[in-house]
């Protein structure tokens, strides 16, 4: 019976890190309506989504919209019905089941062969997705969207950077160039 040794050990657990990795990374998307003039939005306002429950997040994800809308040159106007655009964020909190299998004994006589025994466990892991939505208002018609959604660390301060990476992102080619 082989046992793993230290070095075996170490390059599996660096080769599944690396690879596991890759499943949580961050994905952003964007799209828009290729005949709306951009260039015509100057003043936004916003209008409802469906916002975090955490008050405290919702403001964080609120204001990092708002810097990054700032960034582009859009005030923020107070009458919805004076703005060019409305702009809404929808936000969920989901769990993804992750499986971590570990095998021991066997190596020696192939795959699987000669008495291998694996122990499975679950891990839930905390994903979350964020969507911000901008129409316009004289028309009522969606015309841009930004979508990201990744694994959500455990501490709120490390969650508050992964939102301003996730908006800063989603945001980074706004307005779309014709």
């Amino acid at each position: 019976m082989r046992i793993f040794t230290p070095l075996r050990l170490t390059l599996s657990l660096f080769a599944f890190l690396l690879l596991s990795g890759a499943v949580f990374a961050q994905k952003i998307t964007t799209d828009y309506d290729h005949g709306a003039n951009f260039s015509d939005y100057h003043t936004y306002a916003w209008t409802k989504g469906t916002p975090v429950k955490d008050q405290l997040m919702d403001q964080r994800i609120h204001d990092n919209i708002e810097q990054q809308l700032a960034s582009k040159g859009y005030q923020k106007v107070a009458d919805p019905e004076q703005a060019d655009v409305l702009v809404a964020y929808d936000a969920a909190v989901g769990q993804q089941a992750q499986l971590n299998t570990m095998g021991m004994g066997g190596w020696g006589r192939g795959w699987g062969m000669g008495g291998q025994m694996a122990t499975t466990t679950v891990d839930y892991i905390p994903v979350g997705a964020l969507s911000v939505r901008i129409g316009d208002n004289k028309t009522h018609k969606l015309v841009w969207r930004g979508t990201a959604s990744e694994t959500l660390k455990d501490k709120p301060e490390k969650v508050t950077q992964q939102i301003q990476k996730a908006t800063a992102k989603m945001f980074a080619k706004y307005p779309p160039k014709k």
